[in-house]
């Protein structure tokens, strides 16, 4: 399934491995190096899934992703946090800011893009299960 992925992330080197894993799976990569960019190219380009660090300078992956999930234009769109950040007290903070699921880094090449199918899938139904 190709499907257009907006990538939120600020280090190069992990924007620069998603986007190619991903454009290697078929998907049409968006990019933002900053929560601000991702939540207006998410608004205007209305991408399939977002893929969203957490750690990001000025506005987090939290804050961007509450705000995606209060505005009518973006509130359909999944939105997975991709972050090294996996305990469960983690895990609580990303559910209770909106996040759809998550994605642990360092992201495994075959097993990221099949967690990548599994929210695409998902995206074209009723909201997926909770983290």
């Amino acid at each position: 399934m190709t499907a257009r992925i907006l990538v939120v992330e600020d280090n190069p080197a992990n924007m620069k491995l998603v986007s190619m894993v991903l454009a290697k799976g078929g998907h049409h990569v968006l990019q933002a190096d900053d929560a601000e960019s991702g939540v207006v190219l998410a608004a205007d380009e209305q991408p399939d899934l977002i893929l969203m660090d957490i750690l990001l300078p000025g506005m987090d992956g939290l804050e961007a992703t509450r705000r995606l999930k209060t505005d009518p234009l973006t509130a359909r769109i999944r939105v997975v946090a991709l972050t090294a950040f996996a305990m469960k007290e983690d895990e609580l903070r990303i559910q209770s800011a909106g996040f759809d699921g998550y994605i642990a880094k360092p992201i495994q090449y075959k097993s990221f893009l099949q967690e990548v199918e599994r929210w695409l899938s998902e995206s074209a139904g009723p909201r997926g299960p909770a983290i």
